[in-house]
């Protein structure tokens, strides 16, 4: 079991910036990948960001070169620094955990419980 905590979140104005931090405990392997996610009213939920173990990042389009996503391996904590944000960018981001697959004797894939980021004009 991995339990995760996530903090950060809040109201900001166009332009402004907040960062979303998330710390993952429990029975964690080395190699994983951890990532935020995000689900507006009405929409499915999308992939923000995601990093890896190794450092290898993936970004949704609409946030490159506006959202960072960096983890610190020895406190399995990762984060989302949000800068420039968007009316666009409200949404309830959760953070995501995952290790295993394919290859692996287990595959498990974990959730946190959201926390709002809400963009006013």
């Amino acid at each position: 079991q991995v339990q995760l905590v996530e903090s950060g979140g809040g109201s900001v104005q166009a332009g402004g910036s907040l960062r979303l931090s998330c710390a993952a405990s429990g029975t964690i392997f080395s190699i994983n990948a951890m990532g935020w996610y995000r689900q507006a009213p009405g929409k499915q939920r999308e992939l923000v960001a995601a990093i890896t173990s190794g450092g290898s990042t993936n970004y949704l389009d609409s946030v490159k070169g506006r959202f960072t996503i960096s983890r610190d391996n020895a406190k399995n904590t990762v984060y989302l620094q949000m800068n420039s944000l968007k009316p666009e960018d409200t949404a309830v981001y959760y953070c995501n955990f995952h290790q295993g697959g394919r290859y692996y004797p287990y595959d498990d894939n974990y959730w946190g419980q959201g926390t709002q980021v809400t963009v006013s004009t």
